[in-house]
């Protein structure tokens, strides 16, 4: 038996539950009528328990209200009367046709034009405003002249304007996507071009132009915009991936690639780089008075891999037309495999073969490689042009000499893009796919020597070292010193 004093009485059942008076006994509990009509079901399923008595329970409350409904109608013969309200007349209809939306009947056409009324006087041709303001945009490879026209300029003013602006700089160091501010005056007919009344524009970094009228004739008015050259240096940790840190840093993307290549020389960046690794770069960059900046080429390129760092500098040596990357003690080297010298598909290699021409077995000294008439080849590796010209089978065929006892040939060109004695850089053009010669189509024939003797162009590898020395590694010095003494982040 439960107590009173139980705790949780009121929601444990038991005794409570049963209707027990104090003393303890059973008190009777008579059903309201309520409660008893709302347990019955008066709609239930009409297509479930058929035939039971709660479904003929249903059938007739069903009957019932459709009887209610049909004995309540108003019937289906007698037209229902609604107050219908006088037309307009007069003035009051003129009044709510001015004010109201012309139907399509009236010469609407997008529904919400308003009515004209009586008062109203057709013109012959709208008025024109007295000044259009507008803008434009100088398109890549497009003249300042044709741009203005194309904004409603007159030829002979689009002219003169480029003219003025010549006069202060060069038209061509305009840049693409160059906004340009117009405003054009009020023509006396419709028949000529608005006159150019004001054209406003930023011609450099450094520069911004505007032309104002005065009169009959067109003034250039000069801004000079002060500009300041602070390097910008960036340092952060490699994590996950150099290319998306350095790019979440601010880095622009042209430099983050600069800086993977540059120390691609001396590292791989696969194997050599890790995420605790933290990299430091310093860009150009140029601010302008009027809060722009704007950056450019990677100029000092750092990692730091656990107290071993590799600092590399820009630098252009006497005599070079390009730079190269010298690291701290002027030093510039690099290390690697040459890759292939065209875009193809290898299809002879280095050894012994039937020759498709001879028809007998023959030593193939060098890589067949099948690339489309007219693909570009490039130079494997640095050096210098020692023949360039014909040569009996080779047909069209440039030799290269490397450092190190290396040479480098390429054979059946349809075109030669360099000269004897010119110095040319991996990677750059030296002629283009062709099949001159013994050659049974477009393909290149690229052979090595090693001393005078033939080897697999595949197993060439270079290593070539420039150092500094004199005037030129002092310069070199003082220019190591000042980058490095960049404020990070400023």
């Amino acid at each position: 038996m439960f107590l009173r004093s139980d705790h949780g009485l009121e929601f444990a059942g038991g005794t409570s539950a049963r209707g027990l008076s104090p003393r303890g006994f059973t008190i009777p509990v008579q059903p309201d009528w309520r409660h008893t009509l709302a347990a019955i079901d008066w709609v239930p399923d009409l297509g479930a328990q058929i035939g039971t008595r709660d479904w003929w329970r249903g059938v007739a409350t069903c009957t019932a209200l459709c009887a209610a409904t049909w004995a309540l109608s108003p019937g289906f013969d007698r037209p229902l009367i609604g107050a219908v309200p006088a037309p307009l007349q007069g003035e009051q209809w003129d009044e709510a046709r001015a004010q109201g939306i012309a139907p399509l009947a009236w010469g609407a056409d997008t529904g919400k034009r308003m009515a004209a009324s009586d008062l109203v006087a057709p013109l012959a041709q709208a008025p024109e405003r007295p000044t259009v303001d507008l803008t434009t945009t100088l398109g890549d490879g497009d003249a300042l002249d044709r741009a203005l026209v194309r904004a409603g300029v007159g030829r002979g003013e689009a002219k003169e304007a480029a003219r003025l602006v010549a006069g202060a700089t060069s038209l061509g160091d305009i840049p693409s996507g160059t906004r340009l501010v117009l405003t054009l005056g009020r023509r006396p007919s419709r028949t000529v071009a608005r006159p150019l009344e004001a054209l406003t524009f930023r011609a450099r970094f450094d520069l911004s132009l505007t032309l104002v009228r005065a009169g009959s004739a067109l003034i250039l008015n000069r801004t000079p915009i002060a500009v300041d050259s602070t390097p910008l240096r960036v340092q952060g940790l490699v994590g996950q991936s150099l290319y998306r840190s350095a790019r979440a840093a601010g880095i622009p993307a042209k430099a983050v690639e600069t800086y993977i290549k540059a120390m691609a020389t001396r590292v791989s960046i696969g194997r050599d780089v890790r995420a605790a690794d933290s990299f430091d770069m310093v860009v150009e960059r140029e601010r302008a008075a009027t809060g722009e900046t704007r950056l450019g080429d990677l100029m000092f390129a750092g990692l730091d891999r656990g107290g071993k760092p590799i600092r590399l500098v820009r630098w252009t040596a006497n005599g070079e037309r390009s730079a190269d990357w010298f690291d701290a003690s002027g030093q510039a080297e690099k290390r690697g495999y040459a890759g292939m010298p065209v875009a193809g598909r290898l299809t002879s290699g280095f050894g012994m073969r039937m020759h498709p021409l001879l028809g007998f077995m023959r030593m193939h000294k060098g890589l067949d490689i099948a690339a489309p008439y007219g693909s570009p080849i490039y130079a494997a590796v640095d050096g210098v042009v020692q023949f360039a010209g014909r040569n009996a089978g080779y047909g069209n065929f440039v030799k290269l000499a490397h450092a190190r006892g290396l040479s480098s040939g390429y054979g059946h060109m349809s075109r030669i893009a360099v000269r004897p004695g010119t110095r040319v850089r991996q990677g750059q053009v030296i002629g283009y796919v062709g099949s001159t010669g013994m050659s049974t189509g477009p393909h290149l024939h690229w052979e090595v020597w090693r001393n005078g003797q033939t080897i697999n162009p595949r197993a060439l590898s270079f290593t070539s070292v420039a150092r500094l020395a004199g005037d030129n590694l002092r310069a070199f010095k003082r220019r190591v010193a000042n980058l490095l003494a960049v404020t990070p982040g400023r």
